[in-house]
Formats: structure tokens, sequence, C-alpha cells
């Protein structure tokens, strides 16, 4: 295959797979929306039997022996940030329309810079608080001035906090995750089984004591719900939570970050035209401009990045590279599937 056929077959991938991702985690937290913690375990246990399935016939998927109980206690504050993203990136998906959930997530780049400079005690160049800044700017643009819509398509104050929570577990996680493969020998997919499984037992034990499971067994027991969506739903998330883990995967091995990014931008002017036609969604023209405010700083950002990257090295206080977690700093997430 050549190998602009592959990157362009790779990208359609991953765009494909995020899209199914949102739209059908749309529908079914829109026919069952006292269930979002049982749904999202639901999601992690189908990952971990997929990754287990694909480990016998491949040796590139690993599979962790759980023999040493000190890489689960390193790997836990991973797991926990997982768990959480999975939770409140549903919940904010539930609560706002899939055409705004993008501007409801804005913050993913400021709030990972942020987390990095703080945790790398490093300052972030004026470029790059720059990117931030307009990314930011278009965050507030689309969540302000709501006079003359609709009453549901205006977003609750609790449904933009979980929009900011979501946003927050993905950027910690893009800097968990460098921080935590060195524990399971640089592997992927076994960082990916670890964090998948143990949110998995935090979100099965949440649900439980939510009273989540109980309710779910009083729905099937009455005869009268129609499991049909939320069962299938759960398919099919299952199996493309599964692939968005290799696409995301992929999409660094054979594209540049530059293209990774482009590919993201066209995957958000589709999930914005979707939602509008799917599900009848209000957007608006400040609305538009705020995504493509958003859109604007980020790939700005990876501009930027792309020029650091090209210069001769010279010592800097910079914030670090950002560039290898793209994927991270998606949605979706190569891990937890919710994040999408």
């Amino acid at each position: 295959m050549a190998v602009s056929a592959q990157v362009v077959g790779v990208v359609a991938f991953y765009m494909v797979a995020a899209l199914v991702m949102v739209f059908v985690n749309k529908v079914v937290l829109n026919s069952t929306p006292n269930l979002p913690t049982l749904f999202m375990f639901f999601q992690s246990i189908m990952t971990v039997l997929l990754l287990n399935l694909t480990a016998l016939f491949t040796s590139h998927v690993k599979i962790p022996s759980f023999d040493s109980a000190s890489t689960v206690r390193k790997l836990a504050p991973l797991i926990l940030v997982d768990a959480s993203g999975f939770i409140f990136n549903a919940l904010c998906l539930r609560d706002v329309e899939a055409a705004f959930y993008q501007i409801a997530r804005g913050l993913v780049l400021p709030l990972t810079i942020a987390v990095v400079a703080l945790t790398s005690l490093t300052r972030p160049a004026a470029p790059v608080v720059a990117c931030a800044a307009i990314v930011t700017l278009g965050f507030f643009l689309g969540i302000s001035f709501s006079d003359g819509l609709p009453a549901s398509a205006v977003p609750a104050p609790l449904a933009l906090f979980y929009g900011f929570l979501s946003s927050l577990a993905i950027a910690l996680h893009a800097v968990l995750v460098k921080s935590s493969l060195p524990h399971v020998g640089g592997s992927s997919t076994m960082l990916s089984y670890y964090s998948n499984l143990g949110s998995a037992v935090l979100l099965g034990t949440l649900a439980l004591l939510k009273g989540e499971v109980h309710e779910f067994a009083g729905m099937v027991n009455s005869g009268g719900w129609d499991w049909s969506t939320f069962l299938y739903g759960n398919l099919v998330t299952g199996v493309f939570g599964f692939l968005i883990s290799i696409a995301g995967i992929l999409s660094v091995k054979v594209t540049s970050p530059t293209t990774h990014m482009f590919s993201s931008a066209a995957r958000t002017g589709l999930q914005v035209f979707l939602g509008v036609k799917i599900f009848g969604d209000v957007f608006t023209t400040q609305r538009a401009l705020s995504v493509a405010t958003i859109l604007t700083g980020t790939l700005l950002y990876t501009w930027v990045k792309h020029r650091e990257s090209s210069a001769p090295p010279a010592p800097t206080t910079s914030v670090k590279d950002l560039e290898a977690q793209e994927p991270l700093m998606e949605n979706e997430k190569p891990t937890p599937a919710g994040n999408q």
C-alpha cells in the first residue's frame, strides 16, 4: 500500500471510529439517562474482553500477568483519572447537545498546557500561552450569550462543569500516561488493559453504590423496558472503543501530529454537522465562531510545536512537547473509550 493511501486509510479509520463513539454514546445516554456509570462500566469491560481476545491471535497485544501488586499501586493515579474521565465525559455528553459537545470540552488544550507546566515546573513559551488564550476565548464565546435560544439548547451550568472536569481528566491523563508507561515496559496495550480493568472495578463499584445496578435490574424485570438500545449501544461502543485505541496509536505512527490535528479538526466539523442533522441540535453563528476559534488556537499550537521541533536544540524554559500525546488530548483518548 502506498504511504499516501495508508495515511488516508488510518485518518478515515480514526475519524469514523471517533464519530461512531460520540453519536452512539449520545443515543444510549438519551434513552437511559439514569445509567451513565453502568454504561461506562460495560464499555470498560468490553475493551478488556476484546484485548484478551486479540492477544490470542497476535503477539503485538500484551496482557499483564498481575504478578506485581506494586505495578497496580503505581498505576493507581492513572486508573483513578481514567474512571473519572469516563463518568464526567458521559455526564457532559448526556446533558448537552451533540453539536455543542466539543465546545463544552473546549478547554482540553489550555488545561493540558497548565497541568504539564505545573507538574514539570516549567514555564510555557509565550506563543504557547497565546494559543491557549485563543482556545479559552473560543470556549467562553460558545458558552455565553444564550439569549434567544430554546431552553433545550441552553446548557446547564452543571453540564458545563462536567465538561470542564472531563477536559481536566484528559489533561491529567496526558501527563500520567507518560509517567506510567515505564511501569508496563512501554507497552501501550498493556497500559490500556490495566487502566480499563481498573476503571471497570471502580465504575462497577460506583454503579452499585449509586443504585444503578438495582435500577437496571428493575428495568429488565419490569418487562416494559425496550432494552435493545442499551444492549446494542453497549456492543457498538465497546467494539469501537477498542478500535479507537488502535486508531489513536496508528494515527500517531503513520501520520504526523499536524496531520492528526487537522483530521481532528475535520472530525469536529463533521460532528457538529451530524449533530444538527441527526438530533436537530441548535447551532448558531456564535457557536460556529466558537468552534472556529477553538480550532484556530489548536491548529496554531500544533504549528508552534512543529516549529519548535524543527528548530536547532537550545536551552528553553517552555512547556515540554505535547505532540506525542496528541491522541490523548482528543477524546476521545486511547484507553477509556468513553472519553471520546
